[in-house]
């Protein structure tokens, strides 16, 4: 039987080594109950050469990094321990944050005066600016009667506006919403533009909901149907229109509804709708623009967006009003916005060559710029050397026509016999 001597002095050797320890956790126990100071562990110092790394069931080595509390970042650790490093500077205080853009102030709205002036600004449009003023002198004195207690009688507000194109129905009707607003009968005063498209869906029921949210968007300010004819003759359009009058008698305290297109065809869409009879009371006609109105816009026009018309200008453009019919296609003022819109392209030609343009030749427009003269003189006036059918008189090549020889007063001789 093999000899158990030495178990006795293992246990004993087992048992110092324990004693040894918990004396020296004992040791440590003051250096735990204080702070230790950042990135070190008091445990660390519980090892030595002699007794190892100390060992816990479950946790691991005493040497390791203690638990990080949440948020706070690992230290960063040397062999020997070094002093705690200084704290850093101060920091200077944080300012507040500055806000990233700052909003342009709102431009301010215009008062009635001051709308009424820009209405008086456009060219022509006599009768039509005369109308708004009417209107505005008694929608302004009804409002008063009604601060004043007096009975009011039922005004309409909406309005019809029958006139060719380009004749600046959309202008007046943006001007009619905002002059309303300044007057405190519409809440926002602004213009919602709409034709037969923007109002009709693609199938019966659908209309309806599509029209009624069209006119919540220009709840509060002015929608402007253009070409309002097209919704007569099928029942998309029909159920638009009746869509329309409900909502125009349910928001006639805050919405005015202007219907436009070309005069023939707006008088029978209103007269065969007796809901849109007994509403649209006013009709503005606005009438083609003359001559001297057309050159007027095209100068307001070229000056505003900084040319210059030269001489002989508004000769040539006069040139090619005369060989431009008048009727429904007639554009008015869309027709001078499209000559003008040429002759930038033709000048911007014409200066394609010129490497450093001067301003004057930027800003400066020449009849031809305009257009071709659509009209030149024609003559038979032997100094200008122009022949009315051929070619200037004593070109080599043209062909030469034998004159007939002038008729003689002689009698024709008789056949004689042979």
């Amino acid at each position: 039987m093999t000899p158990r001597s030495s178990e006795p002095d293992g246990l004993r050797s087992a048992l110092e080594s324990a004693l040894a320890r918990i004396a020296a956790l004992r040791e440590a126990s003051e250096a735990i109950a204080t702070p230790a100071p950042p990135g070190l562990n008091p445990l660390d110092l519980l090892g030595s050469p002699a007794l190892g790394a100390v060992k816990f069931p479950g946790i691991g080595a005493g040497t390791g990094d203690l638990p990080l509390a949440p948020g706070e970042t690992p230290a960063i650790r040397t062999s020997e321990h070094t002093p705690e490093p200084p704290p850093p500077a101060a920091a200077a205080p944080a300012t507040p944050e500055e806000p990233a853009a700052t909003q342009a102030p709102a431009e301010p709205k215009k008062t009635v005066e001051e709308l009424l002036a820009d209405l008086d600004a456009l060219t022509g449009l006599a009768e039509v600016k005369g109308e708004i003023h009417r209107q505005v002198a008694v929608l302004r004195v009804e409002k008063m009667r009604a601060r004043a207690g007096l009975r009011s009688a039922t005004i309409t507000r909406h309005l019809v506006f029958v006139g060719n194109p380009g004749t600046g129905k959309t202008t007046v009707a943006r001007l009619v919403g905002g002059i309303y607003a300044a007057l405190g009968l519409l809440s926002q005063g602004q213009l919602v533009e709409v034709d037969r498209s923007e109002l009709v869906a693609g199938y019966l029921g659908q209309t309806a909901l599509k029209t009624a949210e069209v006119v919540a968007s220009a709840a509060g300010g002015v929608l402007f149907i253009d070409e309002a004819y097209s919704l007569a003759g099928d029942q998309y359009g029909q159920e638009a229109v009746d869509t329309l009058v409900k909502e125009m008698e349910d928001r006639r305290d805050d919405l005015v509804v202007i219907v436009a297109g070309y005069p023939g065809p707006m008088v029978g869409f209103v007269a065969q709708n007796p809901g849109l009879s007994s509403r649209f009371r006013t009709t503005l006609e606005f009438a083609d623009y003359t001559d001297d109105e057309l050159r007027s816009i095209l100068a307001s026009m070229a000056g505003g967006a900084d040319y210059d018309l030269g001489d002989g200008c508004a000769d040539r453009f006069t040139a090619l009003l005369a060989t431009t019919p008048r009727g429904p296609t007639f554009g008015n003022a869309r027709f001078a916005r499209n000559v003008l819109e040429a002759a930038i392209g033709r000048q911007a030609w014409r200066l394609r060559d010129v490497e450093e343009p001067t301003v004057d030749e930027l800003r400066g427009l020449v009849p031809d710029d305009l257009g071709a003269d659509p009209a030149p003189p024609i003559t038979d006036d032997p100094l200008l050397g122009i022949a009315p059918d051929g070619p200037p008189a004593g070109d080599a090549g043209a062909p030469q026509t034998p004159r007939p020889s002038p008729p003689t007063d002689a009698a024709p001789s008789e056949e004689q016999p042979g």
